[in-house]
Protein backbone atom coordinates (compact mmCIF):
# COMPACT_ATOMS: atom_id res chain seq x y z
CA UNK A 1 0.00 0.00 0.00
CA UNK A 2 1.65 3.61 -1.12
CA UNK A 3 2.04 6.25 1.75
CA UNK A 4 1.30 9.49 0.63
CA UNK A 5 4.71 11.02 -0.92
CA UNK A 6 5.71 14.12 1.19
CA UNK A 7 7.69 15.29 -1.29
CA UNK A 8 4.54 16.51 -3.05
CA UNK A 9 3.82 18.30 0.41
CA UNK A 10 2.17 21.77 -0.78
CA UNK A 11 -0.59 19.69 -3.00
CA UNK A 12 -2.32 19.67 0.04
CA UNK A 13 -2.10 23.14 1.58
CA UNK A 14 -2.80 24.62 -2.26
CA UNK A 15 -5.77 27.10 -2.67
CA UNK A 16 -7.94 24.76 -5.16
CA UNK A 17 -8.01 22.29 -2.29
CA UNK A 18 -8.99 24.93 0.35
CA UNK A 19 -11.75 26.11 -1.86
CA UNK A 20 -13.11 22.82 -3.07
CA UNK A 21 -13.08 21.66 0.28
CA UNK A 22 -13.73 24.82 2.83
CA UNK A 23 -12.52 22.84 5.89
CA UNK A 24 -13.80 25.17 8.29
CA UNK A 25 -17.43 25.36 6.71
CA UNK A 26 -17.13 21.92 6.72
CA UNK A 27 -16.06 20.97 10.24
CA UNK A 28 -18.66 22.92 11.54
CA UNK A 29 -21.21 21.43 9.59
CA UNK A 30 -20.03 18.34 10.44
CA UNK A 31 -20.73 18.95 14.24
CA UNK A 32 -17.03 20.75 15.52
CA UNK A 33 -17.90 23.21 17.79
CA UNK A 34 -16.11 25.42 20.29
CA UNK A 35 -14.17 23.37 23.10
CA UNK A 36 -14.40 20.12 21.20
CA UNK A 37 -11.76 17.21 21.18
CA UNK A 38 -10.67 16.19 17.53
CA UNK A 39 -8.18 14.13 16.53
CA UNK A 40 -6.94 14.58 12.88
CA UNK A 41 -5.93 11.01 11.89
CA UNK A 42 -2.96 11.23 8.83
CA UNK A 43 -3.21 15.16 9.49
CA UNK A 44 -0.46 15.82 7.27
CA UNK A 45 0.79 19.22 7.01
CA UNK A 46 -2.57 20.53 9.01
CA UNK A 47 -4.91 21.34 6.28
CA UNK A 48 -7.85 20.44 8.34
CA UNK A 49 -6.12 20.80 11.71
CA UNK A 50 -5.63 24.14 11.83
CA UNK A 51 -9.07 24.69 10.63
CA UNK A 52 -9.72 22.44 13.53
CA UNK A 53 -7.73 24.79 16.03
CA UNK A 54 -9.71 27.77 15.18
CA UNK A 55 -13.04 26.07 15.24
CA UNK A 56 -12.62 24.49 18.60
CA UNK A 57 -10.80 27.64 20.00
CA UNK A 58 -8.63 27.50 23.14
CA UNK A 59 -10.85 25.53 25.41
CA UNK A 60 -10.58 22.97 22.74
CA UNK A 61 -7.85 20.73 21.92
CA UNK A 62 -6.59 19.53 18.75
CA UNK A 63 -4.86 15.96 18.09
CA UNK A 64 -2.72 16.28 15.43
CA UNK A 65 -1.52 12.45 14.60
CA UNK A 66 0.52 11.34 11.16
CA UNK A 67 2.76 8.51 10.78
CA UNK A 68 5.16 10.54 8.86
CA UNK A 69 7.53 12.06 10.59
CA UNK A 70 8.08 14.85 7.28
CA UNK A 71 4.50 16.08 7.35
CA UNK A 72 4.48 16.83 11.07
CA UNK A 73 7.62 19.26 10.46
CA UNK A 74 5.36 20.61 8.02
CA UNK A 75 2.89 21.19 10.14
CA UNK A 76 5.07 22.52 13.21
CA UNK A 77 6.48 24.99 10.90
CA UNK A 78 2.94 26.57 10.74
CA UNK A 79 3.22 27.64 13.73
CA UNK A 80 0.59 25.74 15.26
CA UNK A 81 -2.27 27.49 17.75
CA UNK A 82 -1.31 26.42 21.39
CA UNK A 83 -4.50 23.85 21.75
CA UNK A 84 -2.45 21.42 18.96
CA UNK A 85 -1.09 18.44 20.01
CA UNK A 86 1.08 17.20 17.59
CA UNK A 87 1.76 13.95 17.71
CA UNK A 88 3.75 10.84 15.74
CA UNK A 89 1.88 7.92 15.49
CA UNK A 90 1.98 4.42 14.07
CA UNK A 91 -0.97 3.39 11.94
CA UNK A 92 -2.97 1.08 14.30
CA UNK A 93 -1.40 2.32 17.53
CA UNK A 94 -2.06 5.64 18.46
CA UNK A 95 -0.40 7.24 21.38
CA UNK A 96 -3.78 8.84 22.96
CA UNK A 97 -5.63 7.83 25.82
CA UNK A 98 -8.97 6.08 25.83
CA UNK A 99 -12.22 7.92 25.02
CA UNK A 100 -11.03 11.61 24.82
CA UNK A 101 -12.40 12.71 21.62
CA UNK A 102 -15.56 14.09 20.52
CA UNK A 103 -14.96 13.53 17.62
CA UNK A 104 -11.87 11.57 15.05
CA UNK A 105 -11.52 12.61 11.59
CA UNK A 106 -9.49 11.06 8.40
CA UNK A 107 -9.23 12.76 5.58
CA UNK A 108 -8.00 10.46 2.12
CA UNK A 109 -5.89 7.96 4.43
CA UNK A 110 -8.28 4.87 5.11
CA UNK A 111 -7.51 3.44 1.38
CA UNK A 112 -3.31 3.75 2.68
CA UNK A 113 -4.04 1.32 6.00
CA UNK A 114 -2.82 -2.29 5.36
CA UNK A 115 -5.34 -3.28 7.64
CA UNK A 116 -8.80 -1.56 7.78
CA UNK A 117 -10.25 -3.65 10.59
CA UNK A 118 -7.61 -2.70 13.36
CA UNK A 119 -7.12 0.89 12.33
CA UNK A 120 -11.19 1.55 12.35
CA UNK A 121 -10.76 0.20 16.09
CA UNK A 122 -7.93 1.87 16.97
CA UNK A 123 -9.72 5.00 15.76
CA UNK A 124 -13.09 4.17 17.60
CA UNK A 125 -11.16 3.37 20.63
CA UNK A 126 -10.04 7.21 21.10
CA UNK A 127 -13.76 8.19 20.57
CA UNK A 128 -15.70 8.94 23.45
CA UNK A 129 -19.40 7.33 23.61
CA UNK A 130 -21.42 8.95 20.88
CA UNK A 131 -18.18 10.38 19.50
CA UNK A 132 -18.22 10.68 15.80
CA UNK A 133 -15.83 9.33 13.35
CA UNK A 134 -15.68 11.68 9.97
CA UNK A 135 -13.79 9.46 6.99
CA UNK A 136 -13.50 11.10 3.82
CA UNK A 137 -11.81 9.20 0.98
CA UNK A 138 -11.70 8.24 -2.77
CA UNK A 139 -14.20 7.48 -5.06
CA UNK A 140 -13.29 4.09 -6.61
CA UNK A 141 -13.06 4.93 -10.03
CA UNK A 142 -10.28 6.02 -12.94
CA UNK A 143 -9.25 9.20 -12.58
CA UNK A 144 -5.79 11.72 -12.89
CA UNK A 145 -5.47 13.12 -8.94
CA UNK A 146 -5.49 10.81 -6.45
CA UNK A 147 -4.36 7.25 -5.70
CA UNK A 148 -4.30 4.52 -7.75
CA UNK A 149 -7.55 2.83 -9.04
CA UNK A 150 -6.62 -0.33 -7.36
CA UNK A 151 -5.97 0.97 -4.13
CA UNK A 152 -8.99 3.04 -3.25
CA UNK A 153 -11.77 1.53 -1.77
CA UNK A 154 -15.38 1.73 -2.52
CA UNK A 155 -18.05 3.45 0.01
CA UNK A 156 -19.72 0.67 0.13
CA UNK A 157 -16.99 -1.46 1.21
CA UNK A 158 -15.89 0.75 4.18
CA UNK A 159 -19.37 1.84 5.16
CA UNK A 160 -19.48 -2.32 5.74
CA UNK A 161 -16.29 -2.28 7.51
CA UNK A 162 -17.21 0.96 9.99
CA UNK A 163 -20.63 -1.62 10.67
CA UNK A 164 -17.76 -4.43 11.43
CA UNK A 165 -16.37 -1.77 14.19
CA UNK A 166 -18.75 -0.91 15.46
CA UNK A 167 -20.13 2.04 14.32
CA UNK A 168 -23.67 3.23 13.69
CA UNK A 169 -23.56 4.68 10.20
CA UNK A 170 -25.50 8.83 10.69
CA UNK A 171 -24.57 10.02 7.01
CA UNK A 172 -22.97 8.73 4.00
CA UNK A 173 -22.68 10.29 0.57
CA UNK A 174 -20.45 11.63 -1.86
CA UNK A 175 -18.75 14.95 -1.21
CA UNK A 176 -18.15 15.60 -5.31
CA UNK A 177 -17.09 13.91 -8.39
CA UNK A 178 -13.69 12.40 -6.62
CA UNK A 179 -14.32 11.74 -3.10
CA UNK A 180 -17.00 10.61 -0.31
CA UNK A 181 -17.82 11.15 2.90
CA UNK A 182 -19.03 8.64 5.88
CA UNK A 183 -19.87 9.86 9.50
CA UNK A 184 -20.49 6.78 12.30
CA UNK A 185 -21.26 7.09 15.79
CA UNK A 186 -19.71 5.20 18.56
Amino acid sequence: MHKFDPAKIEILMNEERKRELEPVGFLRSNGLSSGMAFADIGCGPGFFTLPASEVVGSKGKVYAVDIQKEMLKELQKRNPDQNIHVILSTENSIPVEDAVCDMVFTAFVFHEASDKPAFLHELKRLLRNNGKLILLDWQKKEEEQGPPFEERIDMTETEELMKAAGFKIEEKGNLCASYYKIKGIK
